[in-house]
């Protein structure tokens, strides 16, 4: 099941990433909502964790439009942040699962271990190497930004089981058949394309985010 969804929903994020404009901001702002509704079904009334999810649905929204607002880089950076997400996810996964060994944080997330970390990590420079041989930006820059990526990735990841564990809550919901919740399948994303946002931004300024990461 949980690769059945991925199927489906990889290809149609990638689509609508690659049209941008107003289709992209509707998902981006849809999903948005979604993880908001979600944090306060978590934390309740509580008005300090609630202003948390407000920063917290927002700077997604913002980052993940700015990222793709660059026309000529926007794309390609975007695909960037994605797909180093989802291979740290994937080499969490299968490292964590065929090796095992040392827990990355037991009283937060029991199943993450440092040969997932690892594995998430060689993946993600694999994708830097794989755009710098296609010519979408130079190798050492790219490397050292994915392994800046997969690092914040894995924290949000670890945030998100901090804050449901702190509440009691196992699954955020059970909107995505075999990933749980927005939450549980967006945490890791929102914490990277808001540092990629960042330094985009520092280097391309604000109409320039996409380039700002893919050109050095």
């Amino acid at each position: 099941m949980r690769v059945l969804a991925a199927l489906v929903m990889v290809p149609i994020a990638v689509a609508i990433a690659y049209a941008g404009g107003w289709l992209w901001f509707s998902l981006v702002a849809l999903v948005s909502v979604g993880l908001f509704v979600e944090w306060v079904m978590i934390v309740g009334r509580n008005a300090g964790w609630i202003v948390v999810g407000v920063i917290y649905a927002f700077a997604a929204l913002l980052a993940s439009v700015v990222v793709r607002l660059d026309p000529l880089w926007g794309f390609a950076a975007l695909m960037f942040v994605l797909l180093v997400v989802w291979v740290t996810d994937i080499g969490g996964y299968f490292a964590g699962r065929g090796i095992g060994g040392p827990k990355l944080w037991p009283r937060i997330s029991p199943k993450k271990t440092w040969a997932g970390a690892i594995g998430g990590l060689v993946l993600s420079l694999a994708v830097a190497a794989g755009f710098a041989w296609f010519g979408v930006g130079r190798l050492l820059p790219l490397l050292a930004l994915a392994a800046v990526l997969t690092v914040v990735s894995q924290l949000g990841d670890l945030f998100e089981s901090a804050v449901k564990r702190n509440f009691g809550v196992k699954d955020s919901s059970h909107i995505i058949p075999g990933h749980g919740g927005l939450l549980d399948r967006f945490d890791g994303y929102v914490f990277a394309v808001v540092v990629a946002a960042l330094i985009g931004f520092l280097r391309g300024g604000a109409d320039g985010v996409g380039r700002g990461l893919m050109v050095w």
